[in-house]
C-alpha cells in the first residue's frame, strides 16, 4: 500500500507543473496588470512604469515563470499588492477563517444528511423518503446565492438574530467573549451551508441502503431470525456508509478551500473572499498562489478520499 501512495505521490508532481504553468499563463493573461489600479491624474505613468520594470511585467513569460518558482521554493510568493504584505502571512491569516466556517459547515452537513439518508432508503418510497427526496432537489436546483442572501435578509436582518458580516465583533473582550463571538459570527453562514450541502451525500446514502437491503447476507441474516433492527445496524448501515467515507477526503481539504459565494454574502474573511477580492484587483501574486493551493489540494483529496476507502473496506486497494 505504501509503495501505491508513493507512486501516486510520484505522479502528482508532473500534474502539479503542468498545473502552475497554466495558472500562470492565465494569469497573464487577465487584461491589466496589478499597477493598472494605481494610475490616477495625479500619478507619473514614469513611475508606474517602473514599477512595471522593477516587477519584471515585459519579461518573457517563461523568465517571470521560472523567477517565480525559484522564489515559490524558497517560501516567497510574492508581495501583495493590494494588501501591501507577503502572500504567504496574508493566505495564512485567512487560513483560520475559512477552517473554522468549513469544520462546523462539514460537521452539521454530515449530521443532517447521514440521518436523511439512511431513514429514505430504510422507509423507501414512503411519505417520508419522498418528502426527503423532494428537500434534496429542491436544495440541488435553487442557486445558492439566492438562498444565502434570503437568509440574511430573513434570520440577519429581519429576526436580527445572527450578525451578517466579519468574524468577530470588535466589542468582544476575554478568551470567551471572543470564542462566543466567533461562533456567533459562523452559525447563520454554516447552517446556510449546510442545508444545500447535503444533496449527493443522502442520495448516495439513499441508493446504498437500498442495494444492501437486497443483497444475499441481509437474506440470510433474515432467514436466520436476525431481528430487523440489529440487520439494519450491524450490516445495512455499516456497509452503506463505505462509499460515504471516500467523500471525506475532498471534505477534509476541501476545509483550506473556503465558499467564495458564502463568504462574499457575509463579507466573512476567509481564503474564498481574498480570492475575489485578488481577482478584482488584479492581484496575480495572490491569484495564482491559491489556484495553485487548491488545485494541489484537489490531488491531494483524490489521494486521501483512496487510502479512506481502501482503509474502511479491504476489498478495496488503491492502484
Amino acid at each position: 500500500m505504501w509503495k501505491t501512495i508513493l507512486r501516486r505521490v510520484l505522479l502528482m508532481i508532473p500534474e502539479l507543473i503542468a498545473l502552475s504553468i497554466l495558472i500562470f499563463l492565465l494569469a497573464k493573461l487577465m487584461p491589466g496588470d496589478p499597477f493598472t489600479g494605481m494610475v490616477t491624474p495625479e500619478t507619473s505613468p514614469q513611475a508606474v512604469e517602473a514599477l512595471r520594470i522593477k516587477a519584471g511585467v515585459y519579461d518573457p513569460w517563461y523568465v517571470q515563470y521560472w523567477h517565480w518558482v525559484v522564489r515559490m521554493f524558497h517560501g516567497d510568493l510574492g508581495m501583495s499588492y493590494q494588501f501591501k504584505t507577503s502572500v504567504g502571512s496574508l493566505i495564512l491569516s485567512r487560513m483560520g477563517n475559512t477552517i473554522w466556517l468549513s469544520l462546523l459547515t462539514l460537521i452539521l452537513s454530515y449530521s443532517l444528511s447521514i440521518p436523511l439518508g439512511l431513514l429514505a432508503g430504510r422507509y423507501e418510497n414512503t411519505k417520508l423518503d419522498k418528502g426527503i427526496m423532494i428537500y434534496t432537489f429542491v436544495a440541488y436546483a435553487i442557486p445558492s446565492f439566492v438562498f444565502y442572501m434570503l437568509g440574511v435578509w430573513f434570520f440577519g436582518y429581519k429576526l436580527k438574530l445572527f450578525p451578517t458580516s466579519g468574524s468577530v465583533s470588535v466589542d468582544a473582550t476575554g478568551t470567551f467573549g471572543y470564542l462566543l463571538s466567533r461562533l456567533d459570527h459562523m452559525i447563520l453562514p454554516a447552517c446556510l451551508q449546510a442545508v444545500l450541502s447535503v444533496t449527493a451525500v443522502v442520495q448516495y446514502l439513499r441508493s446504498e441502503v437500498i442495494d444492501n437491503k437486497n443483497q444475499d447476507y441481509v437474506k440470510t441474516a433474515r432467514a436466520k431470525g436476525v431481528p430487523e433492527k440489529t440487520i439494519f445496524t450491524r450490516h445495512i448501515f455499516r456497509n452503506s456508509l463505505l462509499p460515504i467515507a471516500a467523500f471525506l477526503g475532498y471534505s477534509i481539504t476541501g476545509l483550506l478551500g473556503g465558499s467564495i459565494f458564502i463568504e462574499q454574502i457575509f463579507n466573512y474573511p476567509g481564503m474564498g473572499l481574498l480570492f475575489m477580492d485578488s481577482i478584482l484587483n488584479r492581484d496575480y501574486s495572490v491569484i495564482t498562489a491559491l489556484v495553485l493551493l487548491y488545485g494541489t489540494l484537489t490531488l491531494i483529496g483524490s489521494l486521501l478520499s483512496d487510502i479512506i476507502l481502501s482503509l474502511v473496506d479491504p476489498r478495496v486497494r488503491i492502484g
